[in-house]
């Protein structure tokens, strides 16, 4: 398990990005679970964030592609609309302690 971030470094319905040994990812909370995918859009192969930590839409409620619009549910990735609807991001498995916040790649 690699060590991404303290608790208290990914805020309620907040997202993040990292860099773990030349792999992307991506880590958002929302009601207070973290949820942990590959930060790669599945229509293109490219990173998802519009700016650094930036993946969720507007209401904070969706992964949004900012290539392409595409959105994704934060609990299962799976993409509702745009181009690559019906796939999904790649989820990866984490996990939340009282050190923080962990991801096995």
């Amino acid at each position: 398990m690699k060590f991404l971030c303290a608790s208290g470094d990914l805020a309620p319905n907040s997202s993040r990005g990292f860099d773990i040994d030349g792999r992307k990812l991506l880590v958002v909370r929302r009601d207070g679970i973290a949820y942990f995918y590959l930060n790669r859009c599945p229509h293109r192969g490219i990173p998802l964030e519009w700016q650094p930590d930036r993946f969720l839409d507007a209401s904070a409620s969706l992964i949004q592609c900012a290539t392409h619009g595409a959105l994704f549910l934060i609990e299962s990735g799976e993409c509702i609309a745009g181009p690559c609807a019906g796939q999904s991001l790649t989820a990866l498995p984490g996990r939340e302690d009282e050190q923080g916040l962990w991801v096995e790649l």
